[in-house]
């Protein structure tokens, strides 16, 4: 796409023209275990982000969510994050059967800060910790095993930014629904009603009775 007056920036050198060093206790923070109060940070985080690439270059971000400290710390260097049956597209599975590396962002709802994780992935069909991931009588099928390279915790600025966490910001009506998204994009051929019934009330009741 040609784009009129558009400056690209091709080099590190070019890149810290514009963004200076960063200052030491930034620059120094990342470590390569868990201290207690990450693993606090990860026994109230219901949430987290999954970002994966495949030996070919091509991304994948998939959001994780179970109630707070679904993640399991195993040790300092260790987590395992269960898997819960959805669309089963694995995309993110599909780059780390290529490429381990994987980066994690850690949220809890209504805090600025995130704890960011890198490091490499194993997906796993059984362990022992599998019975310790049961929620509502599902037990889950797949689970990842991280291990830790990299952890620390980033600032606040994009929810202070976006104010995502200020509810009087919040527009959930301003796209169409979900039910309306599907028909438009994913799902030409259903009925709207239909579909309006599934991402109704009961699709929330049946997010742990569903199975691969």
């Amino acid at each position: 796409m040609d784009i009129p007056g558009l400056v690209e920036i091709t080099t590190y050198e070019d890149l810290r023209e514009v963004v200076p060093a960063p200052l030491a206790h930034a620059a120094d923070k990342n470590r390569k275990e868990l201290h207690e109060l990450d693993k606090q940070w990860l026994a109230a985080s219901p949430f987290c982000l999954i970002a994966t690439s495949a030996a070919d270059g091509s991304c994948d971000v998939s959001p994780k969510g179970d109630p707070a400290g679904f993640t399991k710390v195993l040790d300092d260097t260790t987590i395992a994050i269960p898997e819960r049956a959805g669309n089963r597209r694995i995309d993110g599975f599909q780059n780390i059967l290529t490429n381990p590396h994987v980066g994690l962002i850690f949220l809890i709802p209504g805090r600025g800060e995130t704890l960011r994780i890198n490091g490499r992935a194993r997906i796993v069909r059984e362990a022992p910790f599998f019975d310790e991931m049961v929620v509502k009588g599902n037990r889950p099928q797949l689970a990842l095993l991280v291990e830790i390279e990299e952890i620390f915790h980033h600032c606040s600025k994009a929810f202070l930014r976006s104010r995502v966490w200020k509810p009087e910001t919040w527009e959930p009506d301003a796209v169409p629904s979900r039910a309306k998204l599907a028909k438009a994009l994913d799902r030409p051929n259903d009925d709207l009603a239909t579909l309006e019934q599934y991402y109704g009330p009961k699709y929330e009741e049946g997010i742990y009775s569903v199975k691969y």
